[in-house]
């Protein structure tokens, strides 16, 4: 499939927090989100990405329709180093899943951003992990490191790998 990403524009936000509740509906499942009052998970700001020189907010299309969104953090989620790019938040909608879409905006992620990345995984999201896993070894040709994380700052795999070569 034909995967379009574009840098999603400040008057993206309420789409992108409206994409946010489907994201937040899937990890309901494996952190235990719970809805409010108003049937809705409590909302997250999404306005430091439109504020932060370091923060970038991708929408995913699929033959002209919304399919997913990638945020992404050019600096480290557990180091702070910022010559070090994360994947803060990945989500591909569910009709899109296992056609190729979540690979193919994963490869044009991290094209934007030659150097060295971190990709996170909650230890309790293994539907995750075997995504990264298996993105990140064809992205890479085998290239990349898995440690396991398990400290206050975060518990779960983290795959690593440079891409400016």
């Amino acid at each position: 499939m034909d995967v379009e990403l574009t840098l999603a524009p400040r008057t993206a936000g309420p789409l992108l927090e409206n994409l946010f509740q489907y994201y937040a509906y899937d990890f309901s499942e494996s952190i235990g989100l719970d809805v409010g009052d108003d049937g809705m998970f409590a909302p997250r700001s999404l306005e430091p990405y439109w504020q932060d020189p370091f923060r970038h907010p991708f929408l995913a299309r699929v033959a002209g329709q919304h399919a997913g969104f990638a945020l992404v953090h050019q600096r480290s989620y557990l180091t702070a180093d910022p010559a070090v790019c994360d994947i803060a938040e990945f989500f591909v909608l569910r009709k899109y899943r296992r056609r190729g879409v979540g690979a193919a905006l994963a490869r044009q992620v991290f094209e934007l951003f030659k150097g060295r990345w971190e990709v996170r995984q909650l230890a309790s999201n293994g539907a995750a992990t075997q995504f990264w896993r298996a993105v990140i070894a064809g992205y890479t040709d085998g290239r990349f490191v898995e440690t396991t994380w398990d400290n206050e700052r975060w518990r779960g795999p983290v795959q690593e790998f440079d891409n400016s070569r």
